[in-house]
């Protein structure tokens, strides 16, 4: 008996299975929906939430008449004849499939961060989804994730468990790889008393750690001027950029200065400040034996409280204030000790008129 025109057409066509993966060609798009040209009695039909992660995404923007795409059959027949395909659950298959290959060969992954959630990270590459933990994004702890929205990030596959859907990637260790990298190649390369510049990355009581572009040096409080520092944070801010010189290299701890030697205020302040030299300076400070006196920058000078005047005076605070201007003869320096004497009551002397005599008029 021979088979029915229907029958044999019926054969002619393609049979296609539920799980089956297929090839097609787009012949409509509309915002929600693709419909794709399979090669089967019915057009194969991908919703928006089966093509992609993102609920927002009109796929006009992204899919045009003409294109070809592969898809998985979800359903044969919806109940209306038609195929319902789905790109999004293919896509995933290859995207775990290539976090697996990541996971085994330690390959680093690229990828924007889609969602910020309590504890982590949440990145999805092709469809296939990554949870970065918080103690895993960096090597520095982050206040405030929130900032890596949106942001690429790059990581390695440290934990793969799709059934437990568990995979875990870590942007920490190629962070530290990373500074360890430049560390070794900027300690290969500088000395100390090398010039450098660099940023300032964090500023303390006592010092601010300068970034030289892998490596953090200190620049202590006392290497800030050659005068006294009193707040590091009203010298120095997050971002600044710092032309300091390597004072020391201890394995991988650098200590950075700006007191240049040839800048040293007493280089020339023997002669400068010659015994006999009248000079002016601020009160910087007092004690109950004297006055300290800045005479610049990193030269201090004591006035001692029996040198304030020719009158009997207890105290220092008693006559004088800080920040006061005054003027006084040096009577003492030392070099080597870095110690220079003042007197206000020798100018004092100096200026007392001298007594009259009528036996000299004569």
């Amino acid at each position: 008996m021979s088979e029915s025109f229907a029958e044999m057409l019926e054969e002619s066509i393609k049979q296609i299975h539920t799980g089956e993966i297929v090839d097609g060609t787009v012949i409509d798009v509309k915002e929600d929906q693709i419909i794709l040209n399979i090669g089967y009695k019915a057009d194969g039909i991908i919703t928006r939430n089966e093509y992609s992660s993102d609920p927002n995404v009109d796929l006009r923007d992204v899919v045009k008449v003409g294109d070809e795409m592969q898809a998985k059959v979800r359903k044969v027949n919806d109940g209306e004849g038609q195929v319902i395909l789905s790109r999004k659950g293919l896509v995933a298959e290859q995207g775990s499939k290539k976090l697996e290959e990541a996971f085994e060969n330690q390959t680093v992954i690229t990828a924007t961060v889609s969602q910020v959630m309590n504890g982590g990270l949440g990145v999805v590459v092709d469809e296939a989804r990554v949870f970065i933990p918080a103690s895993l994004v960096s090597d520095t702890f982050v206040k405030d994730l929130s900032v890596y929205k949106d942001k690429e990030v790059s990581f390695v596959i440290t934990e793969y468990n799709p059934k437990k859907r568990r995979i875990i990637g870590d942007c920490k260790k190629l962070i530290v790889e990373a500074k360890e990298k430049a560390q070794k190649e900027l300690l290969e390369k500088i000395h100390e008393g090398d010039t450098i510049e660099g940023t300032v990355k964090n500023v303390t009581d006592f010092g601010a750690f300068i970034d030289l572009g892998g490596v953090d040096g200190l620049l202590h409080i006392s290497e800030m001027s050659w005068g006294r520092t009193a707040n590091p944070k009203k010298i120095y801010k997050v971002g600044d950029s710092v032309k300091c010189f390597i004072k020391e290299i201890n394995g991988n701890k650098i200590a950075l200065s700006v007191k240049y030697p040839d800048q040293n205020p007493w280089n020339d302040a023997a002669t400068k400040y010659a015994v006999g030299t009248v000079v002016k300076g601020t009160v910087a400070r007092m004690t109950d034996f004297g006055a300290f006196v800045q005479l610049e920058d990193g030269v201090d000078a004591l006035l001692h409280v029996s040198q304030i005047s020719r009158e009997h005076i207890n105290k220092p605070s008693d006559v004088l204030a800080i920040g006061q201007e005054i003027e006084a003869k040096v009577v003492d320096i030392n070099e080597a000790e870095k110690k220079i004497s003042l007197s206000m009551k020798a100018l004092q002397a100096d200026e007392e008129p001298t007594e009259y005599s009528t036996d000299d008029a004569e």
